[in-house]
């Protein structure tokens, strides 16, 4: 049982239900009006344009910018992000985590004395040592992670 609409019919019939709804209160009277022009004007298109892309390759990859086009820096520079250090991981059931309580040890996945791994935003970026300055830890880098380094991570 199905019947062949035309789009200039279905917009027609959208822009007085949506006229009918303003006029009955429903909210919105110009905008659901809008709406319905709107659909018509889309029903009366006589074609349609494709969007032009700029095709994209490896070999474009390290290119240059244009002056106009230039990346300044100062934009992100006080962005802020989150730093954190961490000692260790390890895995554990739900029912040994609730078993846990004061005084227990977690076993983590790293030896004493191994350098601790420092992430931005969740992204390793360096190793470092814990240190005590003022009565408050602080950590030594002793390996920062290339930039190339942290993109092989990633794939």
């Amino acid at each position: 049982m199905s019947e062949d609409i035309s789009d200039d019919e279905l917009a027609d019939d959208w822009g007085d239900a949506l006229k009918e709804q303003a006029e009955a209160g429903g909210g919105g009277g110009e905008i659901d009006a809008d709406w319905g022009d709107a659909l018509r004007e889309q029903a009366h298109a006589d074609r349609i344009q494709t969007a032009r892309f700029e095709e994209f390759s490896e070999s474009g990859a390290g290119r240059s910018f244009p002056e106009g086009d230039e990346i300044k820096m100062d934009v992100i520079l006080d962005v802020p992000v989150t730093i954190s250090m961490e000692i260790g991981r390890t895995l554990i059931s739900i029912r040994n985590l609730l078993k846990l309580n004061q005084g227990s040890v977690v076993e983590l996945d790293r030896l004493a004395g191994e350098p601790m791994d420092v992430l931005v935003n969740g992204t390793l970026i360096a190793h470092g040592e814990v240190v005590v300055v003022n009565d408050k830890f602080g950590i030594r880098l002793t390996d920062v992670i290339s930039p190339s380094e942290r993109v092989k991570k990633l794939g």
